[in-house]
């Protein structure tokens, strides 16, 4: 597939989540795939799905934490871009003749306070995505996030600056 060819593909539609403890560290998980690779849960948005929905759910299926124990503080504004590096694309979602199907992702965000105690954070879900789990200081997630994220972190983290 050419450059031209990729530029072509289509955003894959997503929900990211920033989680917020009660003393302002946020939740971050390290990658079962990908090694020394953290971050913050996130996960497609299916058809006919509402964004919210999507980011309740997808909190749900990667930390264990129900939507009862969270509250909404803040979206962002728009979708948020990004592309995959080409052999990221390659690998993830692929045709039956395995050409890639998305460029990247366009990503609606959501900061959310977590109410609960760590106890409810459980990982070990029936689909696992994240080995570990902490909370991290913002700073200490672009540090560890793989590199083709680390702008859309940057801008997540802008866009809910008032609230970190």
């Amino acid at each position: 597939m050419d450059d031209a060819e990729f530029q072509a593909l289509p955003y894959r539609r997503n929900a990211g989540l920033m989680l917020l403890n009660q003393r302002g560290g946020v939740f971050a998980g390290k990658r079962l795939d990908t090694p020394d690779a953290w971050q913050m849960p996130q996960g497609g948005i299916d058809k006919g799905e509402a964004p919210e929905a999507a980011a309740l759910r997808e909190l749900f299926e990667e930390t264990g934490i129900a939507p009862e124990i969270v509250k909404i503080l803040a979206i962002t504004p728009d979708w948020i871009k990004y592309d995959f590096p080409p052999e990221v694309a390659q690998k993830l979602w692929t045709t039956k003749s395995g050409r890639p199907k998305y460029r990247g992702q366009q990503q609606m965000w959501f900061l959310l306070r977590f109410l609960g105690d760590d106890s409810q954070i459980r990982i070990d879900t029936p689909e696992p995505e994240f080995s570990e789990w902490r909370w991290m200081e913002p700073s200490q997630i672009i540090d560890h996030i793989v590199p083709f994220k680390r702008d859309i972190y940057r801008q997540v983290f802008s866009s809910f600056a008032p609230w970190l």
